[in-house]
């Protein structure tokens, strides 16, 4: 007999009572206790549509981490800690060792990262995941796009461009190895929760690198009213793309999507701060520019000369 919308409910979505929430999952709405006075909501959505956002043969574990990590990297962006989650999930069909695998790897992230899922939706259709994500952080301290201040450094977390070497990959029909490196950036981001936490106080603003390295830095210059210049030698490009003509390096690590690194700006006193957080998470942290007054972005060569770059971050609609 089929499995229906509530046993496929109760098997794989209802992990029993709520740990943090006053009610989770199984009602009309879950119940999520309030935050105390020092703190507040930091709540982010995202849609994944197969064909869009993931490849239809994608490992379902590997959807699964990915689905909640993309949410769990915008509450790192805000310096936010993550606290509970809800999922609607569009299926073609309930296949059930596809389900228990997606579950696994969805839940082995939760559980690393104390998030809870409360609830969400289930019905038939092209597999869609929708995830919304709850954190909490105190006001002062959220890293918004809006804090950026002319002088600031600009700094981004690890290494860039291996998951846009694995998109272009598998658009050209190739398959990659499951341990190839550029398939395991883009199957299995890291979100780096810690690293947000770390930066509370000490960045000024911050976002989280979904549509590209250039793209997203526009977004924090248009909220911020500045303008920025950018070092490309500094930039760390992934050594996956290590063999590729320089052109092709540099497309793929300042306009390439889903490395889900964190950019952020900081002032200048900061710098050894900032150091001392990358020895602290074991992660790689680079002063890639700075930001300054006006408004534009002008990216620079090993000469200071401006680079002409014909590049811009992802856009669902052009």
């Amino acid at each position: 007999m089929p499995l229906g919308e509530f046993e496929l409910i109760r098997r794989y979505f209802d992990r029993g009572p709520a740990r943090d929430a006053i009610l989770g999952v199984g009602d009309d709405c879950a119940l999520l206790a309030p935050i105390d006075a020092h703190n507040v909501l930091a709540i982010s959505t995202d849609l994944l549509l197969e064909g869009r956002h993931f490849f239809a043969d994608v490992e379902p574990a590997a959807l699964g981490h990915k689905s909640l990590a993309v949410n769990l990297s915008d509450l790192a962006a805000m310096g936010a800690r993550p606290r509970a989650f809800t999922l609607a999930i569009a299926l073609p069909e309930v296949e059930e060792a596809w389900l228990a695998a997606f579950c696994e790897g969805m839940f082995a992230l939760a559980d690393r990262h104390d998030c809870e899922l409360i609830g969400g939706d289930t019905t038939r259709g092209p597999r869609t995941v929708c995830i919304t994500v709850f954190g909490e952080v105190p006001p002062e301290a959220a890293l918004r796009r809006d804090g950026a201040q002319p002088d600031d450094d600009l700094w981004v977390s690890g290494t860039l461009g291996a998951a846009a070497l694995a998109v272009r990959a598998r658009s050209e029909g190739r398959r990659l190895a499951a341990d190839d490196v550029a398939r395991l950036r883009l199957d299995h981001p890291e979100p780096r929760v810690a690293l947000g936490l770390a930066l509370r106080h000490v960045a000024r603003a911050a976002i989280d690198l979904s549509d590209g390295l250039l793209g997203d830095l526009g977004h924090i210059l248009e909220r911020s009213r500045v303008a920025a210049e950018l070092d490309w030698p500094a930039v760390p490009v992934s050594p996956a793309l290590a063999a590729l003509p320089e052109a092709q390096r540099r497309s793929l690590a300042l306009a390439g999507g889903d490395d889900y690194e964190l950019l952020f700006s900081a002032a200048p006193e900061n710098r050894l701060a900032i150091e001392a957080i990358g020895q602290r998470l074991d992660l790689p942290l680079a002063r890639i520019g700075r930001i300054l007054a006006g408004s534009g972005l002008v990216v620079r060569d090993a000469r200071g000369q401006p680079l002409h770059i014909e590049a811009h971050g992802f856009d669902h609609f052009t």
